[in-house]
């Protein structure tokens, strides 16, 4: 098992910035990725952003790239999303997960980012 505790959003105008954190705890050797992922109501679980937990390979959603970063800690088992730039349309409910290989196996309980225009 392995235990994830989102942290860091917040309601922030348009053009601003936050930072997401995600600690995993547990059996974190076995991680593979780690990812972000965000949902408003009513819609579907979007993918934001992954890192590959060893090489540090990183994919985006066309609609964040270059306005926001993924990065990890190793040492600290954690996960960040800078996001800058932001938009209302990146009002959402943002989960952090993790996959042991070509799946998304934990989920954390989701911090809301909510922008205002």
């Amino acid at each position: 098992q392995v235990q994830l505790v989102e942290s860091g959003g917040g309601l922030v105008q348009a053009g601003d910035s936050l930072r997401l954190s995600c600690a995993a705890s547990g059996r974190t050797s076995r991680m593979y990725r780690m990812g972000w992922f965000r949902q408003v109501p009513g819609k579907e679980r979007e993918f934001v952003a992954s890192i590959n937990w060893r090489v540090s390979t990183t994919y985006y959603v066309d609609s964040v790239k270059g306005r926001f970063t993924i990065s990890k800690d190793n040492a600290k088992n954690t996960v960040y999303l800078q996001m800058n730039s932001l938009k209302p349309e990146d009002t959402a409910l943002y989960y952090c997960a993790t996959g042991l290989y070509d799946s998304w196996d934990y989920w954390g309980q989701g911090t809301q980012v909510t922008v205002s225009s």
